[in-house]
């Protein structure tokens, strides 16, 4: 057999690749409030190094990938290797999980790039508890990302929710 496989033998055809440990939020079930130690920049992957191995895992059988964090629109030029991985061949399914409040300025240039859809972290609906889950975040940021993205048509969009029992379990 050729391709990837799992330990029961069935094929891999999804990747996530997390661009960078940074993230622009501090939520309480993800990370202290004074934040964690940063990698230095040399000691990432560049995006061409990145590349590299996305081009290795679509020769492999890879046809999905999803670009993921911490924030990864926290690293500088994502729309540059967002294009780059969407040039690759055999890519069906190109797509980013984001915490959205970075997404509205960035959406258009995402889409054009070649970013299909995006999942946005919304953990819940009330503007001051979502500031209290993220220690720092604006669920209007969140939005204006959201028809950000919709305009520019990054859809379906899909929402991940982190329910955590007595914060927002309601």
């Amino acid at each position: 057999m050729t391709g990837l496989f799992d330990s029961f033998q069935r094929p891999i055809n999804y990747l996530r690749i997390s661009v960078t440990d940074r993230c622009n939020l501090r939520c309480r079930y993800c990370m202290p409030p004074e934040g964690l130690p940063l990698l230095k920049h040399r000691d990432i992957l560049s995006y061409e190094e990145i590349y590299r191995v996305a081009s290795a895992a679509v020769r492999l059988g890879v046809t999905k990938i999803r670009i993921t964090g911490g924030e990864p629109l926290a690293r500088l030029n994502l729309p540059e290797f967002v294009r780059m991985v969407a040039a690759i061949s055999g890519i069906d399914d190109l797509s980013m999980t984001t915490n959205g409040t970075l997404l509205a300025r960035h959406a258009a240039s995402l889409a054009s790039a070649g970013l299909q859809r995006v999942n946005i972290s919304l953990d819940t609906l009330h503007p001051e508890r979502f500031r209290q889950i993220t220690r720092r975040g604006r669920l209007e940021d969140l939005w204006a990302g959201v028809d950000a993205a919709r305009a520019a048509g990054l859809t379906p969009i899909k929402f991940n929710v982190v329910v955590v029992r007595g914060l927002n379990d309601d």
